[in-house]
């Protein structure tokens, strides 16, 4: 596939869109980490073979998702060649997707690729900061991008603080995701805390005037990790290939490990509100039942 193919963008929607008061489902991935031409990262994880395998279970499932997003390391190093490889693997998603930058992207290498995603230039061009607010069915998802060119960290700046506060009062009735790459609290892993989210608290102080926010959802981690942050809840999503080690020790080591990959599913019901599922990426074969033909607990 070229690159000149079109994927869907912010003005795209469904064939069919969500009837009224139907559920809505949004998958988030996170943290591909794609090399160009499928080289392995680190010499040892096949980031682009993950992301095939969690596309394959998207597709396959009994419910597939309304929504794509992706919050943020998009690719490993943010050249051109790896956003055009990304691309043609997320040619296989039917649905609208959403990006988001982290620290290993580039802005205006991922703007470049992605040129027919109108919603990447909301904020502007080139390097500026890859702010924006789209619908998803029932809906509102409010990307803020806290990466700092070069830095493993992220920050939070006067400017797109004072953006989301008035993005988010534009809307206050619509139930909304706010999306960033850096989870805006400790996780107790020390050497992802030395390159966490900087002005975290002020961030803090914009989610709590607004009660629409369902959650703040975010990336780096590789893990799926939540705390309470703002009167709402804040978490970060587990990766499609390799996951940071648990380690809770201030001094841990950085390190990986193979553990089993996933996602998360965010799902939007109009009378249970948003509940959030953590799903495993891949085959487990097939389903099985818990009760025989006759209805009895199988023993």
């Amino acid at each position: 596939m070229s690159t000149s193919s079109t994927l869907p963008s912010s003005s795209a929607t469904s064939a069919l869109p969500p009837a009224a008061g139907a559920p809505y489902l949004v998958a988030q991935l996170t943290d591909l980490h794609i090399k160009a031409g499928g080289k392995r990262s680190y010499r040892l994880v096949d980031t682009a073979g993950a992301l095939h395998r969690a596309i394959d279970t998207l597709l396959a499932a009994p419910q597939q998702p309304d929504t794509v997003i992706i919050t943020g390391d998009l690719v490993d190093f943010g050249s051109e060649h790896e956003y055009r490889f990304l691309r043609d693997i997320l040619q296989r998603l039917p649905m609208p997707i959403r990006l988001l930058p982290g620290n290993h992207d580039h802005r205006t290498s991922l703007r470049r690729v992605f040129a027919d995603h109108d919603y990447l230039f909301a904020n502007g061009d080139g390097e500026m900061p890859i702010h924006y607010a789209v619908d998803a069915g029932p809906l509102r998802l409010v990307a803020l991008d806290c990466t700092v060119p070069g830095q493993p960290g992220g920050r939070v700046e006067a400017d797109g603080l004072a953006w989301l506060d008035a993005t988010l009062a534009a809307a206050s009735a619509r139930p909304t995701l706010v999306m960033l790459h850096h989870p805006p609290f400790h996780t107790g892993i020390g050497h992802m805390d030395q390159q966490g989210l900087e002005n975290a608290a002020a961030l803090e102080a914009v989610i709590a005037r607004h009660p629409q926010v369902e959650r703040v959802v975010c990336g780096h981690l590789h893990r799926h990790i939540i705390r309470r942050f703002g009167g709402t809840i804040a978490m970060t999503a587990p990766g499609p290939a390799h996951q940071v080690a648990l380690d809770l020790d201030p001094q841990a080591v950085s390190r990986f490990r193979m553990e089993p990959p996933g996602f998360l599913l965010h799902w939007w019901h109009p009378v249970h509100g948003l509940v959030t599922h953590a799903a495993a990426s891949g085959d487990y074969g097939p389903l099985h039942p818990f009760y025989d033909a006759d209805g009895r607990l199988i023993d």
